[in-house]
């Protein structure tokens, strides 16, 4: 073989040496690549309104419970009642009752509450494809006195938010509800047989629904959870207050 051929040859074998090279690092990313896929979700930041919280020692312990309206107004409520309670709530949209059966000891823990501001009612009364809701009326009324039980063993004093109002027709996404005031009416009767104090945010955020809801939605803007907040904060400040 001529000198020729031999550089040939060494050119060949380096090419093919780099092609494999380019290969396994390409592997190599497209592997790292589909792992920080996969890892990503586990990474999503968690919302501050579901983020736990830290005591500060010597304040006494607030539980909010509820679904997303109540996440619409919890972090007012902790601001407005910041250096006078620790304001808690569960890491989650409450959903409806039955959803409350299946998580409250999860949700109570271990620890000792003061004041557990509660409510359910908004997807108990949503209609579901079989055309029925997704909590009946019997079956709301007796998943709150199973819940009412339950935390009244906690002795903290209890404080039932009202289901606030659903607009009439079209909702944006399409959904369909029940009349609200049914089953305020019956969670009105279990709170009433329990001496569980009642807010009702119902009555006070009706006359502002105009300005504070979204258009044909049942949530509202942040000037309606900011004012939802005053009365949630100022009931839950009520209740701690020593008994007289």
């Amino acid at each position: 073989m001529d000198f020729v051929d031999v550089r040939n040859l060494n050119i060949i074998t380096f090419v093919r040496f780099q092609l494999r090279l380019i290969i396994v690092c390409l592997s190599a990313s497209m592997s790292l690549l589909h792992s920080q896929k996969a890892e990503a979700p586990n990474k999503r930041a968690i919302s501050p309104v579901l983020a736990p919280i830290e005591d500060k020692p010597g304040l006494p312990r607030v539980l909010i419970i509820g679904d997303s309206i109540s996440m619409g107004y919890t972090l007012p409520v902790r601001q407005k009642l910041e250096g006078k309670a620790n304001v808690h709530r569960i890491p989650q949209n409450g959903g409806p009752t039955k959803n409350g059966i299946a998580n409250i000891e999860k949700w109570l823990g271990t620890g000792k509450w003061d004041v557990i501001h509660f409510n359910w009612g908004i997807h108990d009364l949503k209609f579901m494809p079989d055309n029925k809701r997704q909590v009946g009326a019997a079956d709301y009324q007796a998943n709150l006195r199973k819940l009412v039980a339950r935390m009244k063993k906690t002795g903290a004093r209890l404080i039932w938010a009202t289901t606030t109002p659903i607009p009439g027709g079209e909702l944006v996404p399409a959904r369909r509800f029940g009349e609200v005031a049914d089953y305020n009416q019956i969670a009105a009767k279990v709170m009433s047989e329990n001496a569980v104090t009642i807010n009702d945010v119902n009555a006070w955020i009706t006359p502002k629904l105009a300005e504070m809801q979204k258009p044909r939605d049942v949530h509202y803007l942040d000037s309606g959870s900011e004012y939802l907040a005053q009365k949630v904060a100022r009931e839950i400040q009520q209740a701690l207050q020593p008994a007289k």
